[in-house]
């Protein structure tokens, strides 16, 4: 693999390839926008032919915690409803900044599934490529089934995330905010302090990405990781969304080891037995 990205100019140029399939992933947090808000934007108008991937419904229904990666089954279940399958080139795309349609990219790897890439600058830069958007349901065809091939490698409980923080064993990035990070601003879900594993990196996301949308150049991206542009780390955020962004970052630099702590920061902070590091501590 060379990029996990790809070009609007590219997918205008191959959209009509019979094995490709388009997916909007477009999701915004709950203090952001009201619930559904990425479907509603869907529906507003998204690149022809593309099918709507909700990460709050393809997701671990028995968790408390926020999308939650779902298992084999009920993932190959829901993506073949969508016209995904074996044998199919997949190109996701959102509309806010990578946020969901890395969290998809990843999903789809930790299932095995490694024909997968990201629309560099998501709905942005195909609407400044002269794209045409529908808003008309798309017909879904295909009906292959989609074998699931599990890498556990990219996900990481918090379990494995303790034994890292308290062994140093695997670095940790963040991709939180830095106010968050550092404890000096609040987490946006009610009940969680803010604050930072132990051991851990902060690097916000939100720096991975260009004025324009797409991700920053590989210099940017060399500065932001620096010694982490090899080798496995497990990356984190608020609730397993934007730490993929940092694993899309490093797999564009050719580091395709990052794996994810799904349930991340809301899950660590609502463990009181967790520690809790500050700037101020």
């Amino acid at each position: 693999m060379t990029s996990p990205l790809v070009s609007a100019a590219w997918l205008k140029s191959n959209i009509s390839a019979p094995d490709l399939r388009i997916i909007d992933a477009s999701w915004f947090p709950s203090w952001i926008a009201s619930a559904n808000a990425g479907r509603a934007a869907y529906e507003r108008g998204h690149i022809p032919g593309a099918v709507y991937f909700d990460i709050d419904d393809i997701c671990a229904e028995e968790s408390d915690l926020p999308h939650m990666m779902p298992d084999s089954v009920k993932f190959s279940s829901r993506v073949r409803k969508l016209g995904v399958g074996d044998g199919n080139r997949i190109v996701v795309y959102d509309s806010n900044d990578f946020i969901a349609s890395a969290r998809v990219w990843w999903m789809f790897r930790v299932m095995g599934h490694e024909d997968v890439v990201v629309l560099d600058g998501g709905l942005r830069a195909w609407e400044a490529e002269g794209g045409d958007l529908e808003d008309l349901p798309p017909i879904v065809t295909g009906g292959r089934h989609f074998t699931p091939r599990v890498q556990a490698h990219l996900i990481k409980s918090r379990e494995q995330v303790r034994e890292a923080s308290s062994g140093a064993t695997l670095p940790i990035l963040d991709a939180r905010p830095a106010g968050r990070f550092n404890g000096t601003e609040d987490e946006p879900r009610a009940g969680l302090p803010s604050g930072h594993i132990p051991g851990s990196v902060n690097i916000p996301s939100a720096k991975l990405v260009a004025p324009d949308g797409r991700m920053a150049d590989e210099i940017q991206l060399k500065k932001l990781f620096d010694d982490y542009r090899a080798g496995p780390v497990v990356a984190t955020c608020g609730s397993g969304v934007s730490a993929a962004v940092l694993a899309l970052g490093l797999a564009q630099l050719g580091n395709w080891e990052a794996a994810l702590y799904d349930g991340s920061w809301t899950e660590w902070a609502s463990d009181k037995d967790n520690p809790v590091e500050t700037s101020t501590a």
